[in-house]
C-alpha cells in the first residue's frame, strides 16, 4: 500500500449527498487545489470525472478519491477511469473530523476536505474499493429486497391480527399468527361474524381441500366461527372488516412478491455454483459450491454472505469477515480493569445470517453440537456459544476456499482430534 500511495498525486475527498456532491482536491502538501458542487445526475458525475481527469494530465493512477460510500453511480464511473476509490466508515469520518474542529462543527464543504486530507495521511484507515461481479450485485440487491419484503410482510400481518383481534377473535382461534392464506380466503368468504355463522360445511371443506389444509376439520371452523360474537360500538365492526378487506390484497402481493424473489436468487445461486471458477486448472470448485457444501447454510446464509461479504470472502480473510460479522468480540483494557464484550458494531444482515447458521448447524452437525454444548457448560450464553460456533464455522470455511475443497465432515473430525492430542 504504501509503494502505492507515493503514486498519488492528488487526493479527492467527496461528500456524499442524495442531491449533490461537495468535493474537495488537495495535493502532497495538503494544500486545498480545487473546491466543487457536482449533480446526481448523469451529465454531472461525466462532466466532474472529465474534469479530474484534465487535472492529473492524463494520469489517473495519480488521483486518490475519499468517500463515504462503497458503491453508487459515481464510485463506478471513477473506479472505470482506473482512478483509486476509497471507502470509510461514517464513525471513523467523525473522529478524523475531531482534528481539524474540537468544537464540533459540520459542513459539507469541511467534510470534503476532512476525507481527502485524512486519506492523504492515512491511507491505511480506508477501504480500497473495487468493483464487484454483476452476480454479487444483482444477489445483493435480492437479498436485501427479500429482506424488506419479510419486514413488509410482518407488519402487513401485524395489522391484520390486531383487527380481527379487534372485531372477529375468532378467526385467531384457527390461525394465531394470521398469516396463512388460507385464512384470508376464510376471512374474504365471511369478513364478518354474522356471515361465518352462516357458512356451509361444503364451502369450508372445499376451502381447506384447495389449500390441503388437514391439520383442522371444517367441523371445528364452523365450530369457532358460530362462537358468540364481540359486542362493539355501532359501526365499528364495520370499519374493521373493511379495514381487514384492504389488507389482504397487500398481503398476497408481499407473499407473491417473496415467492418471486425466492426463486430468482436459488437459480443466481445455482448459476453461480455452475460457473467456471478463475484458475480453473487448480480450482476443481467455485466459492459457491463450497460454500453451499457446508451444512445447515440452506439458501439465506450463502447468499448473505455473498451479498454482504463478497470483500473478506474473495480475499480469503478470516479476521475481518468475522469482525464485520459481530462474531470477534471487543476487548476494552484500561489498568487491570479487562472487558470481553459482543460486537454491536457490524452488519447486522450478516451477524443474523451467522446466527442462524450455527443455531442450525447444531441440528445437522454432531461437532458444532458437541461445540455448542462445551460452551454452554462452560456458562456461556446461548447467543455467545451460538457465536463461538458460527466463529469455527468461518474458520472452516476460509480453509476450504483456499484449500479449493468441498466440506467433509470425516477430514475435519480428524483435525479436531489431532488438535485435541
Amino acid at each position: 500500500m504504501e509503494g502505492e500511495q507515493s503514486h498519488y498525486r492528488w487526493y479527492v475527498g467527496i461528500d456524499w449527498s442524495a442531491a449533490s456532491y461537495e468535493v474537495c482536491v488537495v495535493d502532497r502538501q495538503a494544500q486545498v487545489v480545487a473546491r466543487k458542487t457536482i449533480a446526481h445526475s448523469g451529465t454531472g458525475i461525466a462532466e466532474f470525472v472529465d474534469w479530474l481527469e484534465k487535472l492529473c494530465e492524463g494520469k489517473p493512477e495519480t488521483v486518490a478519491v475519499a468517500i463515504e460510500t462503497p458503491r453508487g453511480a459515481l464510485v463506478e464511473s471513477l473506479v472505470e477511469r482506473s482512478m483509486a476509490v476509497f471507502a470509510i466508515n461514517p464513525k471513523q469520518l467523525d473522529r478524523f473530523r475531531d482534528r481539524y474542529t474540537v468544537a464540533g462543527a459540520k459542513d459539507d464543504s469541511r467534510d470534503a476536505f476532512v476525507l481527502g486530507d485524512s486519506l492523504r495521511t492515512d491511507e491505511h484507515c480506508f477501504h480500497r474499493v473495487r468493483l464487484e461481479e454483476a452476480a454479487i450485485i444483482r444477489m445483493r440487491e435480492l437479498s436485501r429486497l427479500e429482506a424488506n419484503l419479510q419486514q413488509d410482510a410482518h407488519r402487513l400481518n401485524n395489522q391484520l391480527w390486531e383487527q380481527l383481534h379487534r372485531y372477529y377473535p375468532q378467526m385467531l382461534a384457527l390461525s394465531k399468527a394470521a398469516d396463512e392464506p388460507w385464512l384470508w380466503d376464510l376471512i374474504e368468504l365471511a369478513p364478518r361474524p354474522a356471515e361465518g355463522r352462516k357458512l356451509e360445511l361444503a364451502r369450508v371443506q372445499g376451502l381447506l381441500g384447495s389449500h390441503r389444509i388437514r391439520r383442522i376439520a371444517a367441523e371445528k371452523v364452523l365450530e369457532e366461527l358460530k362462537k358468540p360474537a364481540l359486542r362493539l360500538a355501532p359501526g365499528a365492526e364495520e370499519a374493521a372488516s373493511e379495514h381487514v378487506l384492504l389488507l389482504l390484497p397487500r398481503l398476497r402481493l408481499a407473499q407473491e412478491q417473496r415467492k418471486q424473489v425466492d426463486k430468482r436468487m436459488q437459480q443466481l445461486l445455482e448459476q453461480m455454483k455452475a460457473a467456471k471458477p478463475e484458475g480453473a486448472e487448480q480450482r476443481e470448485h467455485s466459492d459457491v459450491e463450497i460454500l453451499l457444501s457446508l451444512p445447515g447454510v440452506g439458501r439465506v446464509v450463502p447468499a448473505t454472505v455473498l451479498a454482504e461479504a463478497s470483500g473478506p470472502l474473495q480475499q480469503r480473510d478470516y479476521h475481518a469477515i468475522r469482525t464485520y460479522g459481530g462474531i470477534a468480540p471487543v476487548t476494552r483494557q484500561s489498568g487491570k480493569k479487562k472487558v470481553v464484550s459482543m460486537r454491536y458494531g457490524c452488519n447486522l444482515r450478516l451477524r443474523n445470517a451467522f446466527y442462524h447458521w450455527a443455531r442450525t448447524s447444531t441440528q445437522k452437525d454432531a461437532a458444532a453440537q458437541k461445540h455448542y454444548a462445551a460452551l454452554r457448560k462452560r456458562g456461556h450464553s446461548h447467543g455467545r456459544a451460538l457465536r463461538g460456533v458460527a466463529d469455527r464455522w468461518l474458520a472452516v470455511l476460509i480453509s476450504m476456499l483456499k484449500a479449493g475443497t468441498l466440506y467433509d465432515p470425516e477430514r475435519r473430525g480428524k483435525g479436531e482430534a489431532t488438535k485435541t492430542r
